[in-house]
């Protein structure tokens, strides 16, 4: 049984830093990785990154957050630098095995207050 554990979120100040934890277990991950979802906002892709270590990120967060990976621990990260308002979101891990079933974490609350 695949389960996903997030930890991280929080209340921070603009221009702050938080650090995601997405810790995954039950299966082999292929692409693990990050969506967020605002208030009244669909969700929306953050970052992802395979197991080799290829990325992807939403042009809103380039340059300020960065993902990454502990494959022996399957976990994913996620840095956020230079917080803003706008990046106030529930944000949700997401992961993708190796026969390509998808999963969702529960969802942890990032709030940025400026």
């Amino acid at each position: 049984q695949v389960q996903l554990v997030e930890s991280g979120g929080g209340l921070v100040q603009a221009g702050g830093s938080l650090r995601l934890s997405c810790a995954a277990s039950g299966s082999i991950f292929n692409v693990m990785g990050w969506y967020r979802q605002a208030p009244g906002k669909q969700r929306e892709l953050v970052a992802v990154i395979t197991s080799g270590g290829t990325t992807n990120y939403a042009d809103s967060v380039k340059g300020r957050f960065t993902i990454s990976r502990d494959n022996a621990k399957s976990t994913v990260y996620l840095q956020m630098s230079t917080l803003k308002s706008e990046d106030t979101a529930v944000y949700y891990c997401r992961t993708y095995t190796t026969s390509g079933a998808g999963y969702w974490g529960q969802g942890t609350q990032v709030t940025v207050s400026s």
